[in-house]
């Protein structure tokens, strides 16, 4: 998923909660590039998490988790799990991006524990060296960006070592902007003209297939579509079509 970013792929996912298992598998014979499992404001079972990375490999799908707020420890598990990145919400400042990145690589990047014998080293069939150079390169680490203080402070959140975007939590953002801050959506563009300007990775969470276009017009390399809002709004238009009931 990284090297494709890099490669200039623009990709699209959909962010869903678990237990998930046959939507998951929808997405990816539907055609997209990766889902977001939100652990954040869903459960986080690992055990459930180890069922859905499976089936999303076994389509060639890739698997980004949004973790809790400072868990490094859930970071760990869920990248030696074989997640292919983790998406860290609120992150407020360079040293709550460097928190994020320490506990997502090995040393000399960051400082998470070393384990080879689990599934993301193929229980042990990946030889330590090969496992390192391979996590290095490829595990992806995507900060949130969902207070003032956070707008504030981007440039500098994107200058640490080893994070790889940044996405604007528009919600938060939203509920947590005063009258003496930037509005919302200018604070939004602020961040996103920073991000283009660092060259690292934008990623944008959009309700519609329409604001899915105009994110990558507008440069967002990662395009998530909100699965709960889309199928909500599906459904409530299926119910309220006139005629339908004679």
């Amino acid at each position: 998923m990284k090297a494709r970013l890099h490669d200039g792929e623009r990709l699209l996912g959909v962010l869903l909660r678990m237990p998930a298992e046959e939507l998951l598998e929808m997405c990816a014979v539907a055609g997209f590039d990766f889902v977001v499992v939100d652990g954040e404001h869903g459960p986080l079972d690992l055990n459930l998490l180890r069922q859905h990375l499976v089936l999303a490999e076994l389509h060639g799908m890739d698997v980004l988790v949004r973790v809790g707020r400072d868990e490094p420890a859930t970071v760990l598990r869920v990248l030696d799990l074989g997640a292919d990145g983790v998406v860290g919400p609120h992150v407020d400042s360079p040293e709550q991006a460097r928190t994020l990145v320490d506990a997502a690589h090995y040393p000399p990047l960051g400082h998470r524990g070393f384990a080879s014998y689990g599934r993301s080293a193929r229980f042990g069939q990946v030889q330590p060296a090969e496992h390192l150079a391979r996590m290095r390169d490829s595990t992806l680490v995507i900060g949130m960006i969902e207070s003032p203080s956070g707008v504030i402070q981007t440039d500098e959140i994107l200058a640490v070592p080893g994070l790889d975007g940044l996405m604007v939590g528009p919600s938060d953002l939203r509920i947590s902007s005063g009258p003496d801050d930037a509005d919302p959506s200018e604070a939004a563009e602020q961040v996103h003209a920073a991000v283009a300007a660092s060259g690292k990775i934008r990623m944008d969470i959009v309700l519609s297939r329409e604001q899915a276009a105009r994110s990558m017009q507008q440069g967002a390399q990662l395009v998530v579509y909100n699965l709960t809002h889309v199928l909500m709004e599906s459904l409530v238009t299926l119910r309220t079509l006139e005629g339908v009931r004679g």
